[in-house]
């Protein structure tokens, strides 16, 4: 185990290399000037801009400048926005919990709602619960988040009170975190509810689980231990993906609900140019998608026992 954890760690040092140098190259080849953004509409003179350029080193070759900066990034240096003259690094500090802080929110809404609907609906499939759940994660799937989230933002308006707020004034507050929260659930919701109640009901058709059953084990230890174990390996694959997912797609959600996060923070440098702070952003995300597709790998063995890494 300790030497697949180790391969697997210097196997992620070329996948973070190669995902951060394609988001540096997309960054380069938008059009527009991120000096000439920061400007605005005022006169400027071509030498000034050159100038500015040069300090900052955009007047190198690509390659050479994501050799400057991956050398400074290892450092802990993500650079400095060039329209505000902000560290990178506060920005993060501030958005980056934000984000979290509603990923998570919205990740355990997806574990637990999620895998309760799917197990209820897998163990009676072909059921009146089991078609309910198919249709309501039908009506999810096809439905877009920014017209779930207009649509929940107009029934706290009307019926929320001071109970739900239809923006968010106070990122540390939970409860004006729910309904950007359940939008940014709701896709999640579905697909995972669907995979849990399709995996639960193929198992429940397998040999294993009549031998368990003509053994006379409890139902309790049947359904908890044999049949929970083996349904969650796939499931358990797509939530360690849909963290990452979850964080990238919050940009519309942040949006819709005035959610301060990195989300808004990258919306904004794009439209500024600012390549830095997207790349920054992103070589965050980049990482935390590595390690929990690390942690997922490892949680194989546990869930099933038969898997063991040499």
């Amino acid at each position: 185990m300790g030497r697949y954890v180790a391969r697997r760690l210097l196997q992620m040092i070329p996948v973070f290399i190669g995902s951060t140098l394609l988001i540096f190259l997309m960054m380069y080849v938008l059009p527009g000037d991120p000096v000439r953004t920061a400007m605005g509409d005022q006169q400027f003179d071509p030498a000034i801009v050159a100038s500015i350029k040069k300090d900052l080193g955009l007047d190198q070759p690509v390659l050479l400048q994501y050799w400057h900066y991956m050398t400074n990034l290892v450092q802990g240096d993500f650079g400095t926005q060039i329209s505000s003259g902000r560290e990178i690094s506060d920005v993060i500090s501030e958005a980056f919990p934000v984000t979290l802080r509603l990923t998570l929110f919205a990740f355990t809404f997806v574990t637990l709602v999620g895998l309760g609907l799917g197990i209820v609906a897998g163990l009676k499939p072909d059921t009146l619960r089991d078609r309910g759940l198919l249709l309501l994660t039908l009506v999810l799937v096809s439905m877009p988040s920014f017209v779930l989230g207009i649509l929940l933002q107009w029934v706290a308006l009307e019926y929320g009170g001071d109970t739900f707020k239809a923006t968010v004034t106070d990122s540390t507050n939970f409860s004006e975190l729910l309904l950007p929260a359940t939008v940014l659930a709701a896709l999640s919701l579905a697909y995972v509810a669907r995979l849990t109640r399709t995996s639960v009901a193929e198992n429940l058709r397998a040999d294993y689980m009549r031998t368990a059953v003509a053994k006379g084990l409890p139902r309790r230890r049947i359904i908890g231990v044999h049949l929970m174990r083996n349904s969650m390996i796939p499931v358990v694959t797509f939530l360690g993906i849909e963290i990452g997912n979850l964080m990238t797609g919050a940009i519309v959600t942040e949006s819709i609900f005035n959610v301060r996060g990195v989300g808004i923070e990258i919306y904004e440098a794009l439209l500024r140019r600012e390549g830095a702070t997207v790349v920054g952003i992103a070589s965050l995300i980049v990482l935390i998608y590595l390690a929990t597709s690390l942690i997922v790998d490892l949680l194989y063995a546990v869930l099933d026992p038969r898997i063991r890494y040499a």
